[in-house]
């Protein structure tokens, strides 16, 4: 229960949370005031597997992101019902921000694929996000030997616009 006696975790039609909206539309000082209730789950997930962290990172609010990984409880590297992480989504909107927020945690892993074999590095290449790629590739954590679920390698792939 939260303020007003109601339940800070029940989801609407979609699943999302009022932590989740807020996220979604870097309601900033809005997530500030629900993550300081004890009963939130700052990493509920709606439906189709998106958590409050995955949409903030799809609308590109760095400051929303920078306060739900403050929070423990948060993981950064949660795949949603695709498989792509909030790290994947930022390398696909080309959030050259939030990219590299999420890379400087260790519980990121930049080579995650998604359900097709998609990494962040590839997702940003298909979509011609060429300082996103330049982030990922100087990052030490970025292995372009790295096959996806085709054999093809990724940097590769997304060059060409191979997908599923």
């Amino acid at each position: 229960m939260g303020v007003g006696g109601g339940d800070l975790n029940r989801g609407d039609f979609l699943g999302y949370t009022p932590l989740s909206w807020a996220a979604c539309n870097g309601h900033q000082e809005v997530v500030k005031i629900l993550l300081e209730q004890e009963a939130v789950d700052p990493d509920k997930s709606g439906n189709g597997g998106r958590t409050p962290l995955w949409r903030a990172t799809c609308g590109g609010h760095e400051e929303v992101v920078k306060l739900l990984l403050m929070r423990e409880d948060v993981s950064p590297d949660k795949p949603d019902g695709r498989g792509r992480t909030p790290l994947s989504y930022a390398a696909w909107e080309g959030h050259e921000g939030l990219v590299k927020i999420l890379l400087q945690r260790d519980d990121v892993h930049p080579e995650h694929p998604d359900n097709h074999g998609s990494t962040p590095l590839s997702l940003a290449a298909e979509r011609g996000h060429e300082d996103v790629v330049k982030i990922l590739l100087g990052s030490a954590q970025v292995n372009l030997e790295n096959l996806d679920n085709d054999g093809g390698i990724a940097l590769a792939c997304a060059a060409f616009g191979v997908r599923e």
